[in-house]
């Protein structure tokens, strides 16, 4: 039965129609599974820029003015400011920064190794709720010497191509400064103490060297007793970064976000945007693509609907008679889907290239994305092929055991 009908398709089957589905199937998946794979290598650039902070995360301070500096004033965030913040519509939470009231004095490396740096700086702490990090690395236990800080990227960045360079030693990586020692001296009103900190994340978005806030509680209240912390800087949690009101808001009350976040979440936002319309045109070729194939498939059944009813008056089955068009269908889909991955991977080995030459610390994974969403294309598609042709063939049994 089977080499019958498939002699019957290849005396008349419309190539034309064949190469037309195929290639618009091809451009649909193409630009399906790029568009994906894009968004998924892309996005980390602007969602990934801190190891430790959500993008959903704003660090705000106040302006600066000149005034101030005159009159010696450090801008701080009273309890009405946090309360109106807290009230905004587009708001989740606020958590505040607490500063040291201690001085610090941070070493790296030593002297036996050729390299040693040291200099005068401070610690902040916020909410553990706020660090978006393995929460069992970033634990202090009480009276303990060991200090787990989160460090700026541009700290790692100075060195290597400032410090490193001048003096022809080596360049460092992330996970190479994450073993490396930290020496810290706090000293305060009413003593010193002498800690060992290892580094766990690094930050785009902060100036500060950031350590756990039970620590910071408990080293203000032993070597600064008398002073009282105030707020600098708060950290939000926004429903969307790219929230018009969100500008609107921390221009009238004279805000700034550190570090570009609210940039990073609008071109985040637009990203998304961008890519959901582009996913959406290749999805609706695809659709129509599938609606060639089908109606080309469904013409060829017509066509030979006599010849057909024939071979079932024969006594075979309606599932024989059915076979070799979804076979046809599922090769093709099948092909498509092939010649799509192997388009994606060379387009995305360009532009991972060009990526890394911006980003040389970005870190993007395989083509699993666009495997997995083609792979639910193929499967969508077949099964619909193959339940639609099965169908048309039914019918012409049914109408002919009728008649």
């Amino acid at each position: 039965m089977n080499r019958l009908v498939w002699k019957l398709l290849r005396s008349h089957l419309s190539w034309g129609q064949m190469v037309g589905f195929f290639l618009a199937n091809l451009l649909g998946m193409c630009i399906v599974l790029l568009s994906w794979q894009f968004y998924v290598d892309v996005l980390p650039v602007f969602t990934q820029g801190d190891s430790f902070m959500k993008q959903s995360y704003l660090v705000v301070g106040k302006r600066v003015t000149a005034i101030q500096t005159l009159r010696g004033v450090t801008p701080s965030f009273s309890a009405e400011d946090i309360s109106d913040l807290e009230q905004q519509p587009f708001v989740r939470k606020v958590g505040q920064f607490v500063p040291a009231q201690f001085d610090v004095y941070a070493a790296v490396g030593s002297e036996q190794m050729g390299i040693s740096m040291g200099t005068e700086m401070f610690f902040e702490a916020i909410p553990d709720e706020y660090v978006d990090a393995d929460l069992s690395r970033w634990k202090y236990v009480s009276g303990s010497d060991s200090l787990p800080v989160i460090v700026p990227r541009n700290y790692l960045n100075l060195y290597n191509f400032g410090f490193a360079q001048t003096r022809g030693l080596p360049a460092l990586s992330e996970s190479l400064v994450g073993m490396v020692n930290m020496k810290f001296r706090l000293r305060g009103t009413h003593g010193q103490r002498l800690m060992n900190g290892k580094v766990v994340a690094f930050s785009n978005r902060l100036n500060t060297i950031l350590v756990p806030k039970s620590f910071l509680d408990e080293a203000n209240a032993e070597l600064s007793p008398e002073s009282q912390p105030v707020s600098s800087r708060l950290i939000v949690e926004v429903d969307n970064p790219a929230d018009e009101r969100i500008v609107s808001y921390f221009q009238t009350h004279h805000y700034e976000v550190e570090g570009g976040a609210d940039d990073a979440g609008r071109m985040a936002f637009f990203l998304r945007v961008i890519v959901g319309i582009v996913l959406g045109v290749g999805l609706i070729i695809c659709a129509l693509s599938f609606y060639v194939l089908l109606l080309s498939v469904y013409l060829l059944l017509q066509k030979h609907t006599e010849k057909i009813d024939n071979l079932l008056l024969l006594g075979f089955r309606p599932d024989e008679a059915a076979l070799p068009f979804q076979v046809l269908s599922g090769t093709l889909n099948l092909v498509v889907f092939l010649l799509a991955l192997l388009v994606v991977g060379v387009v995305r080995g360009y532009y991972v290239e060009q990526i890394g030459r911006i980003y040389p610390q970005l870190e993007v994974g395989g083509i699993l994305p666009s495997v997995g969403v083609g792979i639910g294309i193929l499967l969508l598609v077949s099964a619909l092929n193959y339940w639609a042709i099965r169908r048309k063939v039914y019918d012409i049994w049914y109408i002919h055991r009728k008649s």
